[in-house]
């Protein structure tokens, strides 16, 4: 692997792109996939999570089939936008489970949010128990997905 994760070579766009589809794959699979000898292929892999270019490996599971059927986006407009109002919205959201995803927008809403719940009253329990009560939220907007579309978690890796 080269010095700076930005030129990867085409060998290790090969071993993520192998480990995006599927982080279970063992070295030896994963090295004949790539077309590497084992050893070279782990110190690759070895390298990329030292660099941190590789952060974690988790198993992807099926919401619905867990009782998850709401997915809900949920924009969050804060009374106040200084650093320390921020700051404590951001600690107390991510305190909360049932939270995928906390993003800091531009544009009408300060945060969106992707969270994951099972129904109805389960939403109304985290709007008026979770959100309502923190002091810096002004405003809350819900947004229910209908279908999802398209849902993928490998990012797209430019070719060399």
């Amino acid at each position: 692997m080269k010095s700076s994760t930005n030129h990867l070579d085409a060998t290790d766009r090969r071993i993520l792109e192998e480990l995006q589809r599927d982080a279970s794959l063992s070295n030896v699979e994963l090295a004949r996939r790539v077309h590497l000898s084992p050893s070279p292929c782990l110190a690759r892999v070895r390298a990329m999570e030292a660099s941190g270019l590789i952060r974690q490996y988790v198993a992807l599971l099926d919401a619905g089939q867990l009782g998850l059927h709401l997915n809900v986006f949920v924009s969050i407009s804060l009374r106040q936008q200084s650093r320390k109002a921020l700051q404590a919205f951001e600690e107390r959201i991510t305190l909360r489970e049932e939270v995928m995803e906390c993003y800091l927008m531009s544009g009408d809403a300060d945060y969106l949010l992707r969270v994951a719940v099972p129904d109805m009253p389960a939403l109304e329990r985290f709007i008026l128990e979770q959100l309502s009560p923190i002091a810096q939220v002004e405003k809350i907007r819900s947004s229910f997905a209908l279908k999802q579309v398209r849902y993928k978690t490998a990012l797209p890796l430019e070719p060399t």
